[in-house]
Parts: structure tokens; sequence; C-alpha cells
């Protein structure tokens, strides 16, 4: 068993074996494609990523606070998008090890190498969770919910996406009053998918607030999919 201080060079380097062994160019190629050309991949699809990623960490300890940022930051400072899936899903498994203060880190996570495969997974399964741990947070994403950077807003609309019944209704509904007009296609796409999700919680609050709020098209149509 390696010491913890051994935990982030073990792991990577694992996973770099993993993905010099599983590569394929061709699907590479199209995967990179698919996301328009923005970032290199290795080509392994998700099945196998996580096959490789379960045998990557196989026997290895938890990780500490330190190491899980270690672990993230080293993982995104790689081009390959595989290696930010990994980061993203071993976010996800040890959120419980992150202590308020990883918003920070999401935030570099979620402004660096944007795009919406992992800005939401990151904002639906690891900042929801957070915060939930941590209502401290709140009025950090309040402020993310009013940020020049599409993605923040779009990690705060989304970041409640799996609270169900522990939905705060009225902070939805103002982050979706307050970026209505917004006129990104992924912030009217978030905002219709927050809505929808809600409404399988509480239809008949969010088909009021759909009709007593002006919405773009997209939200719309979103939001009253199953309505």
């Amino acid at each position: 068993m390696p010491g913890v201080t051994d935990l982030p060079a073990l792991l990577l380097a694992r996973l770099d074996s993993g993905f010099s062994t599983t590569r394929d160019p061709v699907r590479a190629e199209a995967m990179a494609a698919y996301m328009r050309g923005q970032f290199p991949f290795f080509g392994v699809p998700s099945p196998a990523l996580r096959s490789l990623a379960r045998t990557a960490m196989a026997g290895l300890p938890a990780p500490t606070a330190p190491e899980l940022a270690q672990i993230a930051d080293a993982c995104w400072s790689r081009p390959q998008r595989e290696f930010h899936y990994f980061a993203c899903d071993y976010l996800r498994k040890h959120q419980r090890v992150a202590s308020a203060g990883f918003l920070e880190n999401a935030r570099t996570l979620i402004t660096t190498k944007s795009w919406w495969d992992t800005v939401d997974p990151l904002a639906t399964r690891f900042v929801g969770d957070l915060v939930r741990r941590h209502p401290s947070l709140l009025p950090e994403i309040d402020a993310w919910s009013r940020h020049d950077n599409m993605w923040l807003v779009r990690t705060a609309i989304l970041h409640q996406l799996h609270y169900a019944d522990q939905t705060d209704t009225d902070r939805l509904f103002a982050y979706c009053t307050h970026q209505a007009k917004h006129q990104d296609f992924f912030v009217r796409k978030a905002i219709g998918w927050a809505l929808r999700q809600y409404a399988r919680t509480d239809p008949s609050a969010v088909r009021e607030f759909v009709a007593g709020t002006t919405l773009s098209p997209l939200s719309v149509r979103e939001a009253t999919k199953h309505l």
C-alpha cells in the first residue's frame, strides 16, 4: 500500500499506463470532432474508461483533501479529455473529503477547459453536494448566478438538479429569472433543464413560474417537456 504522499503520483502513473494501452486513434478523432475540436482524446469510450478507472484505483486509499485537489489539478493539466472525465468522477466519488474551501478548486476546474461535458457533472454531482453539506457557500453560488462567466452561471442554475424536495425553490426561480434573457445557448438550456427536473417534484410550481416569467423559447420548451 503506498503512503499517502505517493497517492497522486501513483494514480496518475496508473492512468498514463492504462490510457497508453487502450487508446484508439480512429475513435479519438471522431470524439474530438464531436467536441468541435476543442480537446484531444485518447479515444477511450465510457465503459472502457470506467473499467480503466477501477483498475487504476484498485487497492489505493481514499485521498486526503490536499491529495484530492492535487489529483484533480494534475488531471486537468493533461490535454486529453479522458483525464478530465476521470477527475470529475473521482471528485464525485470522494466528495465528502472536500471541505467548504474546495469550492475555489471547483471554480478553477469549471472555468478552465470549459465545456458542458465537464461543467455539468461538476455542477450537479460535486458542487451541488458540496453546497448541500456546507450551506455557508450559498452566497458564493448566488454570486456565480450573476457572474459574467457563463459556465459559473450554468453551474449555479444546475447545482440543485438532484435536490428534489430539498430544492430551494425561491433560489432556483430567482436564478432563472435573473438569467432569463441570457444570450448563450448553454445558459438558456440550463434554465430549462433545471426547471424540467424540478417539475418532477412540483409540476404546478414550475407550470406557474413558466407562465408568469418571460423565458426564451428554448427554456420554455425544455421546462415544459413533460408537463
